[in-house]
């Protein structure tokens, strides 16, 4: 059951008043425009079409994702630095060596796919118009030409 009002004296609603008051906050910003005033810029990314948005954020991703590589890549060629030459070299042209043989299975691979067909027919091609009309409780449909 709400609880009953109980009206305010003239001088606590003074009070009150006066506290609302002193305690609103008026922002003293002007208003925005609104109407035909051209767009601003905003901080950050540039406006930019959706072919380039989509550009730059996989450039974005291929950045990011070569910090790992190259940060095992350092640790590796840190490990072989305590070693002669020969081993060094061997372990840096060992991830050339992958991208190559990945490269040359995947040109392979190309040819496992199967060809494109195209099948051409030719001959007359039926123009009739079929008019189509269910009615009833179990459904009867009847098909005039």
């Amino acid at each position: 059951m709400p609880e009953p009002v109980i009206p305010m004296s003239e001088e606590v609603a003074a009070k009150e008043a006066n506290h609302l008051i002193a305690t609103a906050f008026r922002d003293p910003a002007p208003v925005p425009p609104i109407g035909t005033t051209p767009p601003v810029p905003q901080p950050g990314r540039p406006p930019m079409s959706q072919k380039a948005v989509d550009d730059s954020v996989r450039m974005l991703s291929a950045g990011v994702a070569s910090i790992p590589i190259g940060g095992m890549t350092s640790l590796v060629l840190y490990t072989l630095g305590q070693v002669d030459p020969t081993s060094l070299a061997i372990g840096a042209a060992a991830p050339v060596a992958l991208v190559i043989a990945i490269s040359a299975l995947l040109r392979r691979a190309k040819g496992v796919l199967p060809e494109e067909h195209h099948h051409h027919y030719t001959g007359s091609v039926d123009q009739r118009t079929i008019h189509s009309n269910t009615r009833g409780l179990v459904a009867r449909t009847d098909n005039r030409q």
